[in-house]
This record gives structure tokens, sequence and C-alpha cells, in this order.
């Protein structure tokens, strides 16, 4: 291996989106809608949507830093230029690490969820299999992973299509059951809202995963904001259909006590065997545990490359041209977390650092814009944007802490 081997060019923008949907579509529906169900009830897809306005908002900071450094090391690289930290840079970056680790955990977890429906297996014996598997594909190349993942993710997509198609006669009672999906002025209504929010957040986190393959983009300055505002698009109107038909279909608390929630779900539906759903749920989950992997394996790998972290993990394998040093030591934390932690806390753990890190990313654009307000890309946002974004990600993270200490 050499440091100077370069990662290659080769991800165009319908593979791009493709990988951040697998992120976020795996990630999210097949994995917490259960979850989501028995934190917010009825109020669930109005925290799905009160998530997907906070995500999007972010987004647009990602796209606009994103066209204006297309490297690797996403959030990191923006906070560096944003707060002229060399150490605070480094700190968000192992915070985007952890994220990312700590979210492929709870997608191995959902994952031996949905396993269990088919096969009796230990836990464990699941989590470490499937990892080391899933390690293997990280490390093989970035085109070859993007193929999987892509054609995981339109297996996953294909999945929801069905239980949209299977499930639209509960849309029917839209006209007589709204009343039970829209928030009341009670203050116990918003706090299911807005315990919701932050699990459903997590089921949009995958688009700020999109900007650390940046070095890896054909066209970058193009494709890839283009690619993070369709990802979050298309994710939002899956999102909402598929919650919506939930909890219009049975009892919130009835799905929240299945592990499998869309299996569950077209098997009420149809009166058929569940087995097609689960596998593709399989493919759904384990799809956004790879992309999670090469997420956190280019942090390591840019942070390095600017030398932040240790030259080893920005070393890149010739024939891979993947950093594989950087990937080892990502496989091996997604399999301790994994092992030891369980879907819904790594989830909400997941949007707590995010949502942190998504706090500094947007006050970073905003220091930016103070100084360089042309931006020689594609995109020029106001800078009341970026700082809105700030304000009401910081607020959430606040809300959480306050949320812990008066437990």
């Amino acid at each position: 291996m050499t440091q100077s081997s370069s990662l290659k060019r080769a991800i165009s923008l319908p593979m791009l989106v493709l990988y951040g949907l697998g992120t976020t579509i795996g990630a999210g529906i097949y994995a917490l809608v259960g979850e989501l169900a028995g934190v917010s009830g009825y109020l669930a897809p109005a925290a799905f949507l009160m998530a997907s306005l906070l995500g999007a908002i972010t987004a647009l900071s990602f796209a606009e830093l994103s066209s204006r450094y297309p490297r690797a090391a996403g959030a990191a690289l923006y906070t560096r230029e944003g707060f002229d930290s060399v150490g605070f840079s480094t700190l968000v970056g192992l915070l985007v690490v952890s994220a990312g680790l700590v979210s492929a955990a709870a997608l191995v977890n959902a994952f031996a969820g949905y396993l269990n429906q088919l096969i009796d297996l230990d836990r464990v014996t699941v989590v470490l299999l499937t990892t080391l598997t899933l390690g293997l594909f990280a490390a093989w190349g970035i085109m070859q992973s993007i193929l999987i993942t892509a054609a995981m993710t339109l297996l996953g997509i294909a999945g929801l299509v069905i239980i949209i198609y299977v499930g639209h006669g509960a849309l029917a009672d839209l006209s007589t059951e709204w009343p039970k999906l829209i928030p009341t002025s009670d203050v116990t209504s918003w706090g299911f809202i807005f315990a919701g929010t932050l699990l459903a957040f997590y089921a949009f986190i995958g688009f700020e995963d999109m900007v650390d393959v940046a070095e890896e983009v054909k066209d970058v300055k193009r494709n890839l904001p283009l690619a993070i505002l369709l990802t979050l698009g298309i994710t939002t109107v899956f999102y909402m259909l598929i919650m919506t038909i939930a909890v219009l279909s049975m009892p919130p608390e009835e799905l929240s006590q299945s592990s499998a929630p869309l299996a569950y779900l077209y098997q009420y539906h149809t009166g058929e065997d569940s087995t097609l759903i689960i596998f593709i749920g399989l493919f759904a989950i384990i799809d956004g545990v790879l992309v999670q992997m090469i997420m956190a394996s280019r942090v390591l790998y840019g942070l390095s490359s600017r030398g932040q972290l240790p030259a080893l993990l920005s070393r890149v394998h010739p024939k891979t041209q993947t950093p594989l040093f950087a990937t080892a030591l990502s496989i091996g934390g997604v399999l301790i977390l994994a092992i030891v932690g369980r879907l819904g806390s790594l989830a909400e753990l997941t949007s707590i650092i995010m949502l942190i890190v998504f706090s500094l990313v947007n006050l970073s654009l905003w220091r930016i814009k103070q100084r360089m307000p042309h931006n020689e890309g594609h995109i020029n946002l106001p800078s009341w944007i970026s700082l809105t974004a700030f304000i009401v990600s910081s607020s959430f993270v606040v809300l959480e802490v306050t949320k812990f200490f008066f437990k």
C-alpha cells in the first residue's frame, strides 16, 4: 500500500442518489416504524414531518458547503474552514465517525431482529457474521460497494412500493381519521411529537454521508449538492406515505410490538406470508450498514490525509483503491457497538451526535459566508438559512440534554 494512490472518481449522479437512499431508506422505515409508533402513537407521521424539516434546512447547508469544498472528511473540513481550528475540526470529524459507527451498529441489531423472523440464531453470532461480511465488501472497492448498495437500495424501494400498494386502502380513512394525526394545542400532544422527532430524525440521517465520498464523485460541484436534495426529497415522500398507512392500519401500540414492522404490516393487509418483505427488509437494512462503514472510513481517510490523524489511516491500497486501515478500524468499532448496544438507544444516540455536528456545520457555513459571501460553485444560499438551521439544530440538542438531566 502507498499513500500516493488516490481515490477513484467513479460515482455518477444516479449512483450517488442511490448511495444516499441506501443509508436513509434502510435505516429509517425498515428499522424504526414500530419504535416510532410506540413513542409518538398516531402523531408519528407528524414527527416524521418535523424531522424532515429539521433535516432539510441542514441539507441545504451541506449542499452549499459540498460545492464550496468538494473534498472528503466533509463536516470536519467544513468546521475547519468555518472556525479555523485544526483541533476542533478533528473533534468534529471523530464525532461524525462515532455517529456512523453507532448508526451502523443500530442497523446490525435491526437486521438481527428481521432475520430472527426467519431463523432462530443467536444475536451475537448474527452481529459478528454480518459485520465482518459487510466489512469485506467495504474494503473491496468503492465501485463494487456502490453497485452493491445501489442494487440493495432498489430492492428496498421496491419493498416500500409493495407496502404502499397493499396498504393504500388505509389512506381512504384519512377523510374521517385525520384528526388523530394532527397535534392539538395541548403540551402533551407536542411532547409526543418532539419525543418522536429525535427518533424519526435518525431515519433521515444519510445525506451528510454523501459528502464524505466527494473525492470519488464525477462532476462533484454539480452532482453532489443535487444528489443531497434529491435524496432528502424522495425519502420524505416514502416515509410520510408508509407511516401514515401504518398508523391508519392498526393501533400504534400493536405495531410497536413487532421487531419487523413492515413485514407485519404486509401480512396484516394481505393475509399472506411475509417472507418476501422480511428478505427485502434484511437487504435494505444491511445496505445502510455498508454505507455507514464506507462513510466512517472516508472521514478517517480525509482527516489522516490532512495530517489530523495518523498517516496509516490515509494509506490507500493500489489495487482496491480503498483506505484499508481506516476501513478495518471502522469494522472493529461497529462490531463492538453492535454487540453491547440495542436498536432504540443506539438510534437516539446517533441522532444526538449528528444534531451536534449539524449545529456546528450550520454555524460554520454562516461564518464562512460572512467572510466569503460569494460561492464559485453552483449554490449560493442566503446566510439566514444557515443561521436558522444552527438555532433549530442546537435547540433540539439543548432540549435532549435537559430531558436527560431531569428524568
